[in-house]
This record gives structure tokens, sequence and C-alpha cells, in this order.
């Protein structure tokens, strides 16, 4: 919401001068600045939308559905742009819960992500201590239905404006599905959806509200099966032949190889099977992994020298591997040239002001972190905008698309100050009006820079020639999962 009372004005910088104090590190409260009337219009249409996005995120929060069983999930979304005039086009690359909203025709052509699969194992009420869904095994730990919701109201206020302002082009809404771990992006970039769009433009839930022009870490994934031969693990343990065995020989073959990859490497696993029962030589155990590096080239020869510790592991037991690939992402392609216009509509826009309910919730949610509690002022705070090709410690398949088309993503504070993803306390918080309030706060960023873009395209063909220069000459995409179709049973 726009801040134009001189009194609230001086309570936020009041409160910037409390966590310069605190140590914290110097940020911009909104900018009050007046909007254009159109925009204003957009902004006060998104108000109206607010309570029935919610009730949107919220469906989508209580169902839970992990990736690429988003099918209520999806449904919904689409149902809510068929019935505010979209043109909807379902299932598309190959994934039954993928689809693209369109309104408008011709350039330019602006696209704005939607996300909704949530993450296993992470169930939780939204309620500011550790309590589990019995009825669901699934929780929203990075908040996907927020995305969802969220970018699905700014496409809506946006194809609204286009109509009234009567200016050319086409919104489109990407639904994609799958992001942890199933990369719905990479097929959908790899099907060709991405490379008519002149601008693309996402966001995500986090802690704090920040529009700067940052990467990520490239991602390879795949699991590990190995077949060996059960027996009796006492009366015969010579005529089997442990795969469980290969499995632990193979993580520590790599736990070795840590030592002699590049410092910014980021391996990890987990042993999905390994065995039924101790009596039993395990004819079957299967080991899933990931490897992180800054860069994607990095990462698929971390991958490869991974697989030969699993080919060696199955060569020194007795057992056959078989691996499969189940995800390889880009490190995201920084914008400059967009993100400063993000950003400048972030701050117009401006954080949120917590009621003394959500401060009560709040207080609760920070006394389960560890260390140093950042002060829940900071959720007014906008972050301070900065240019970096430096790598945080996440992943993403919007990297993909950011190598395609000229892309700029923020964060909006829908979570409690301090709060981790993947966490019981970031599915709390987006279960109730925190995370529905910074949603909003996200949807109105949105919609003001795809505003910004059509009135003016030039903006776009500026984005394009950095990418083009980032890039660099001769680049030709090519998906890191190669020709594999997309994985979707790999959380089944």
């Amino acid at each position: 919401m726009i801040r134009h009372k001189t009194m609230r004005q001086i309570a936020f910088v009041f409160t910037l001068a409390l966590l310069a104090e605190a140590g914290t590190v110097h940020a911009q409260i909104g900018n009050a600045a007046a909007l254009s009337p159109e925009k204003t219009a957009a902004l006060s249409r998104l108000d109206a939308l607010s309570s029935e996005y919610t009730q949107v995120a919220m469906k989508i929060w209580d169902w839970a559905e992990v990736g690429y069983q988003e099918v209520r999930s999806s449904g919904l979304l689409q149902d809510q742009l068929k019935k505010a005039g979209f043109r909807v086009e379902a299932g598309v690359a190959g994934i039954p819960t993928a689809f693209i909203a369109s309104f408008g025709s011709g350039k330019p052509i602006i696209g704005i992500l939607g996300e909704f699969d949530a993450l296993p194992g992470v169930s939780q009420a939204a309620v500011p201590l550790r309590q589990e869904r019995p009825e669901v095994k699934a929780g929203h730990a990075c908040g996907h239905h927020l995305f969802g919701a969220g970018s699905a109201a700014a496409a809506i206020a946006v194809k609204e404006w286009l109509q009234k302002s009567g200016k050319s082009g086409t919104i489109r809404f990407y639904g994609t599905p799958a992001e942890e771990g199933g990369g719905g992006k990479v097929y959908m970039v790899r099907a060709g959806l991405f490379y008519d769009a002149d601008a693309v433009l996402h966001w995500h839930p986090s802690s704090e509200n920040r529009a700067s022009a940052t990467s990520s870490l490239a991602n390879i994934s795949a699991k590990f099966r190995f077949y060996g031969q059960a027996s009796h693990a006492a009366a015969a343990p010579e005529r089997g032949r442990s795969a469980l065995d290969a499995v632990e020989a193979m993580n520590y073959m790599v736990n070795m190889m840590r030592e002699h990859v590049q410092e910014d490497t980021r391996i990890h696993y987990v042993i999905t099977r390994g065995g039924e029962a101790p009596n039993v030589v395990p004819a079957f155990a299967e080991v899933y992994y990931y490897a992180r590096h800054p860069e994607m080239k990095e990462v698929k020869d971390v991958l490869d020298r991974i697989i030969k510790a699993a080919e060696g592991a199955a060569l020194g037991t007795g057992t056959r591997m078989e691996y499969e690939l189940i995800n390889g992402v880009y490190n995201l392609m920084p914008n400059d040239a967009l993100s400063r216009i993000m950003h400048a509509n972030l701050q117009s826009v401006g954080g949120m002001e917590y009621t003394e309910e959500e401060k009560r919730f709040a207080e609760q949610i920070q006394e389960s972190f560890s260390g140093k509690k950042p002060l829940l002022a900071s959720a007014a705070i906008i972050q301070p905008y900065e240019v970096t090709e430096e790598r945080n410690g996440g992943s993403t398949d919007v990297g993909d698309i950011s190598w395609v088309v000229p892309t700029a993503g923020l964060g909006a504070a829908t979570w409690v100050p301090g709060t981790s993803a993947h966490s019981w306390q970031a599915v709390a918080a987006g279960g109730m009006s925190i995370g529905s309030k910074g949603m909003m706060i996200a949807s109105k960023t949105l919609a003001l820079t795809a505003i910004d873009l059509f009135n003016d395209p030039s903006i776009c063909e500026t984005a394009n020639v950095e990418l083009l220069k980032r890039r660099g000459e001769g680049f030709k995409y090519q998906s890191l999962m190669g020709d594999r179709q997309p994985p979707l049973d790999y959380r089944k």
C-alpha cells in the first residue's frame, strides 16, 4: 500500500534509526512520491482483489500439493484467469499441471511467473509453534501458494489496465509447476514457450523486501539405484550382495571427493531406500543427490564424478547401478535494466506494518529461532538496491528462463524476519495474514513494473542488450536435462 501520511513516514524514519542502532544494514522505506493516475488505479484494483486472491492462496496452502501433482492448485489458478478473460492453454511442455494464460495481442509480450508446488515433509498448521497437520504430509515451506496467487492477481490487474489504456501488447501468465526439484520451467524453456517474450517478471516469498539484480546457484540432481541379491543376513550372508553397501560405498567416495572440488561447490544427498529388515540383505537401495555450483558447466563436471563414484561402488559390491537424472537448472542471470524498474516500484509500494495480532504471532515464531533475531520492524523496510553476480545458497529453475529472455524478480516479506525458507515457521506465516499481506506487496510491484514496460517498450530492448552481453557470444541454450521427459513421478 502506498504511504501518504506524514506521521507514518516519520515513524518509518524512526524505525530506520532503530535498525541502524541495532547494527542492521541501512535500507530504504517506501517512496511516497506521487504515482500516475493509471498506476494508482491499478493499485486500487489490487486492493479490491486482495481478499479474493488471499482465499485462492489459502486454498492452495491447505491442499499442499507437491511437484507435478498440483492438479487442484493449477486448476484453481486457471479458473481464476479464465474468469478474468484470459485465454488458457493447459498441459503445455508435456506437463499436465503446466499452463499459459494470455490476454491481448502483439508486442511487447510481458510474462509473469506463478508457482504452486509444496514441499514434502513440512506439514504445519498456521500457528506460531510446531504443530503438524495430520491430514497432509507436505507444506508450503517456500510460499509457492502465495507466489502463484499473487502473480495471478498482478496479471489480472495488468489485463484490466491494458483494456482501459488501449495499449497494444500481451500480458502472459506462466503456470509453472514443480520448482522444488522437478524443474518444470526447464521443460517449458526447452519447448520454446519463452522465446517470443520481451521480459519475464517473477517474485518469491522471503523474510525481507528486496528487488536487486542478483544471481543463484546452478543445480543438478539424480537418483542412483542399486540392485543386489537378497539373502538371509545370518544364515547365508555369502549369497547376498547388499545394495545398501553400494549406497554407503558411493556416499563414502563422494564425501572424500569434497576435498577435491571447487570450494563453492555444494553436494547433498539423502538415502531414500535402504532395505526393509536388518536380517535381510537389501536387494534394492536408492540415494538421491544434488550438486550445486555458481556455474552450470561445473555442476555437470561434478555430476560426472559422482556417477563414476556410483559405478565404482557397484563394481566393488557386486551390484548393478542405474541412475536417473531428475533436475538440472542454470544459475540466475541478473538484469540491471529490468531490476532497477522493479526496485523503484517496490519503493513506491513500500513494506508492511504488522497489526498487534501479527506482532504477537511473529514474536512467538521468533522464540523458536536460535541466535540473533532481526527486528520485526524490518518487514516495513525496502532493502537497498545492488547489482551482483555473487550467488546465494539456493537454486531455481527461473535461471533457465533468465538465459533466454530478460528476467527480473523480487522478494517480499511474507515470513517473519529471520525465518529460513523450507521451515515450519515459513509454512505457518504463509498460512495467515503476514503471508497474504506480503503477497499483495509483490503483486502490486509486479503490476506496476509490467505497466512501465508496456508504456516504454524500449526498456525491454535495453534489457535484451544487457542479456546478450552477459551471456556472451555464441550462446545457444541447451537444457542440463538433455532430452529426458519431465519426471512427473519424482515425488511419488
